[in-house]
């Protein structure tokens, strides 16, 4: 436990609340901040908050359309202070909807308007550097992106501090934006410098999930960023727990697919699950965030904000199921299969390290890869399909062939039974599915079907049903 704890006996956590649930403020306050705890009990808690849902797309982009925001705007070198205009009045329209709460809408209003006018100047700054012609258009784009990331996180926090206050708490907002801090610091050098002198044990936290830092946290993970906080908080503090407030429950299954009554919560899994979880988009926390609370041996808890009571699934470095079983089935269907063929690769030594090197030359990572004699089989996603790729391989192999597919999966961390793959495999047969190709590893905690996008729903819900 940190030592910044040791005032009371109480449990350190740190707690990171996602968009679409701090959307739902009074859910948070009621099922997060203030449920079954009471005086001292409601301290030496740690919240990390992301933007409310929708804010980070106005300013980035739309995360699952790719529609453009402010930031596409600047990268074109087009007028973009119409567009920061109206995200004023868009967190303006949120500060509104939680008045009723006991945010004080004129001090939340005011902190939009000072925020706002702050980065509008900074970035007018950068677009006037970048006119000149004597910089990177990179580097300029890239600081504006950490920008404009940061205000949604920042109006967020003041937010639920403001209100938290107005309960009667004890709140420390601590935000890690560096808006008006100009000091030279990495990310981890503000987290500690900001948590220097807080008294953890008699207040409750609020952090913004962007952190301002000399390496830039945009051009290290992107839309990960705040959970990326997150972890590195949890590095510095080593809570007992860290826990992740979404929207849903990590389910055996998705109940959208399969139906409530056919899925329930995962209890218990361990952090390689977590893991494969994210290799097909699923994420329970992001790889880069997850990779230190492995190696520092902390739990991390995913909960329901809407179902308190439940207490979510623990994930730890060491757990292994008692018996052998599936624990989750999941999948996706953005995904590309590009087939690499040649006649001369039976043999010959160096084939797939030279496929390996085109993919890294595009910077694209697989999800999944098979060989036979002759030919490579890769699986990418299709947002990071190129059509470059394709063009280098087929200038280094006879053939080079890609189809849209669909990949899923049944993960557990004890797996490894007689009969497993042939079982799955029927299923799938008994339900008219082909399978275009699958794999597993020799650790077998993650069995892997490719097939036709169409297939996918049937797919999940043939092998869920047998399964159970």
């Amino acid at each position: 436990m940190n030592g910044l704890s040791a005032e009371n006996n109480l449990m350190l956590t740190v707690e990171k609340i996602g968009g679409t649930s701090m959307s739902a403020l009074k859910d948070v306050i009621d099922n997060i901040i203030f449920y079954q705890k009471t005086g001292e009990d409601l301290y030496n808690r740690v919240f990390v908050v992301s933007a409310f849902a929708g804010v980070t797309d106005i300013l980035l982009e739309n995360k699952k359309t790719g529609a453009p925001g402010i930031y596409h705007k600047i990268s074109k070198n087009q007028d973009f202070k119409v567009q920061m205009q109206f995200l004023v009045s868009e967190l303006k329209t949120i500060n509104l909807k939680y008045a009723a709460l006991g945010l004080d809408l004129q001090a939340a209003d005011f902190f939009v308007e000072k925020h706002v006018k702050k980065a509008l100047e900074y970035l007018e700054d950068l677009v006037n550097i970048l006119s000149s012609g004597y910089v990177s258009k990179s580097g300029i784009l890239l600081a504006a992106r950490e920008i404009l990331a940061s205000i949604g996180e920042s109006h967020s926090a003041f937010v639920l501090s403001d209100i938290l206050e107005h309960r009667g708490l004890s709140v420390q907002r601590i935000d890690l934006g560096g808006f008006d801090d100009h000091a030279s610091l990495t990310i981890d050098q503000r987290i500690k410098k900001a948590f220097k002198e807080v008294p953890l044990a008699r207040t409750i936290c609020i952090v913004t999930g962007y952190t301002k830092g000399t390496e830039g946290i945009m051009r290290a993970f992107d839309r990960g960023y705040s959970e990326v906080t997150f972890s590195k908080i949890a590095e510095i503090l080593r809570p007992d727990e860290v826990i992740i407030h979404k929207e849903y429950h990590l389910s055996t299954a998705d109940p959208a697919i399969v139906g409530k009554e056919n899925c329930s919560p995962v209890g218990f899994t361990n952090y390689d699950i977590a893991d494969q979880l994210a290799d097909v988009g699923m994420e329970a926390i992001h790889p880069s965030a997850s990779k230190p609370l492995e190696m520092k041996g902390i739990s991390l808890r995913i909960k329901n904000t809407f179902d308190p009571a439940h207490e979510g699934t623990l994930i730890t470095k060491s757990y292994l199921c008692e018996r052998k079983r599936i624990e989750m089935i999941t999948g996706t269907q953005e995904l590309l299969l590009i087939d690499v063929y040649d006649a001369l690769m039976v043999g010959s030594v160096g084939s797939d390290l030279k496929a390996m090197q085109i993919f890294a030359h595009h910077n694209i990572s697989y999800t999944f890869k098979t060989t036979s004699a002759n030919s490579i089989s890769i699986l990418i996603w299709e947002k990071d399909f190129k059509k470059s790729l394709i063009s280098d391989l087929q200038r280094e192999f006879e053939k080079v062939m890609y189809e849209k597919v669909a990949i899923v999966c049944l993960l557990g961390s004890n797996i490894d039974q007689p009969g497993l793959l042939a079982k799955s495999a029927s299923a799938l047969t008994k339900s008219g599915i082909n399978i275009k190709s699958a794999g597993f590893a020799l650790r077998k905690v993650n069995i892997q079907f490719i097939l036709d996008r169409e297939d996918y729903r049937p797919a999940i819900i043939a092998l869920n049903k047998a399964m159970q």
